[in-house]
């Protein structure tokens, strides 16, 4: 028997080291802070887990697949032009977004009030309602990478649904 999924979730993780020298790119603004986010793009950890998210859901794989890091293209890439890309694919798969909610863990700098400037800017990019997309910071009282400000991570869940098509 085969079953109709009209909806598909998705899961994204992502992790980056921090290091001086470096800006520090998070839900599409930059963000004033001693230590940047290394990556081969822009490093922004929040836009690539949301990226895995989606393409994850759409059985499209991960971002590494779609976008690898050996690409001397992507060099220093602005992650939301990835972003949009990755909502394209979606879309061309038959997706549309029905919500998504992160989680950025960051030990500095404090992000609470930079949080809905992040959302608008991403709502912006993947062309969403306001409040379809939900971003919450939280640090790990100061144990692991996290809390030793070696690295930040971020966790994503996005749900999609099966585009109506109108005959």
């Amino acid at each position: 028997m085969r079953v109709n999924m009209n909806f598909r979730v998705g899961v994204g993780y992502d992790v980056h080291r921090l290091e001086p020298g470096y800006d520090l790119w998070l839900g599409g603004i930059k963000i004033e802070h001693s230590k940047g986010s290394v990556g081969h793009s822009d490093g922004d950890v929040l836009i690539h887990a949301i990226c895995d998210a989606m393409l994850g859901a759409a059985a499209l794989r991960d971002i590494g697949f779609q976008f690898p890091d050996d690409d001397p293209m992507l060099k220093g890439v602005d992650s939301k032009l990835l972003l949009k890309r990755t909502a394209a694919l979606v879309s061309d798969a038959g997706y549309a977004i029905g919500n998504i909610d992160s989680t950025i863990c960051i030990q500095q700098p404090k992000i609470k009030d930079l949080i809905p400037i992040m959302q608008q800017a991403l709502e912006d990019v993947l062309n969403l309602e306001s409040g379809s997309l939900s971003i919450k910071a939280t640090t790990t009282e100061k144990l692991g990478f996290v809390g030793n400000e070696q690295g930040i991570a971020a966790y994503t869940v996005v749900l999609l649904y099966k585009k109506q098509v109108d005959l």
